[in-house]
């Protein structure tokens, strides 16, 4: 007689990776949503739909851009971003990005939190990588929130192009990175509601440095080619 255990069981249908969950109901918050990136993903999010919640450390300065930007924007001081948010995108400079989050642990518990921070350093010679002693600024933001869901993405974006009513598409990929895949999932999905951009996977935190540092050499082909340069990831 054979038991159930003998019996092979068929292994289930692997994944499809592009069958993504539905994102477009959720609250979006920008945390450093005055400056040029964060107020360019800001516009591009709300233009495809998306609610957004622009954060500063004024709520004032917040309220101001959101109110420039309208398609339904709001602003606030980071705190009330950050509770009110079901995704926060971390896009605040490079130098209070450590104290920033510090301040918001519970605030962003249980959050999705996306950092798209570059350590840079600049000098004669053009833009450089710095690299955190976590490793990169993922990784800080992940020790600094153990009880948020920390990812990393939007990295290689033009902030121009990001901010350009003209532009109707911005091509390019975006590289998406963290521990689980459920959540870096919901970021390539978010990433998806903008026209013409793509969110791909490209591994968990630890890779995220290699990804943050090619933004200098983005910077670099930029001043070259007077360009606004982007990353498309081939053959996926």
């Amino acid at each position: 007689m054979t038991s159930s255990d003998d019996v092979t069981k068929p292994k289930p249908p692997a994944k499809d990776p592009w069958a993504l969950p539905d994102v477009s109901g959720l609250v979006v918050g920008v945390l450093g949503g005055t400056g040029d990136q964060g107020r360019g993903l800001a516009y591009r999010l709300a233009r495809a739909g998306q609610k957004v919640i622009i954060g500063s450390r004024a709520a004032e300065r917040a309220e101001t851009a959101a109110a420039e930007l309208g398609l339904g924007v709001e602003g606030a001081d980071n705190a009330e971003c950050a509770r009110r948010s079901d995704i926060v995108i971390v896009a605040v400079p490079w130098e209070g990005h450590a104290k920033t989050l510090e301040s918001l642990g519970e605030e962003l518990r249980g959050k999705l939190v996306v950092d798209c921070v570059n350590p840079l350093g600049f000098d004669k010679k053009g833009a450089y990588a710095l690299k955190p002693d976590e490793g990169s600024a993922a990784e800080q933001a992940a020790a600094l929130l153990p009880e948020s869901r920390v990812t990393a993405a939007f990295h290689h974006l033009s902030a121009v192009l990001l901010q350009d009513e003209a532009v109707e598409e911005i091509d390019t990929d975006v590289m998406v990175l963290g521990e689980s895949r459920a959540d870096t999932d919901m970021v390539q999905a978010l990433a998806g509601r903008i026209p013409g951009m793509r969110g791909v996977f490209a591994g968990r935190l630890r890779n995220a440095h290699q990804v943050e540092s090619l933004v200098a050499n983005l910077i670099s082909v930029n001043r070259r080619y007077k360009a606004h340069a982007g990353l498309r990831v081939t053959d996926v």
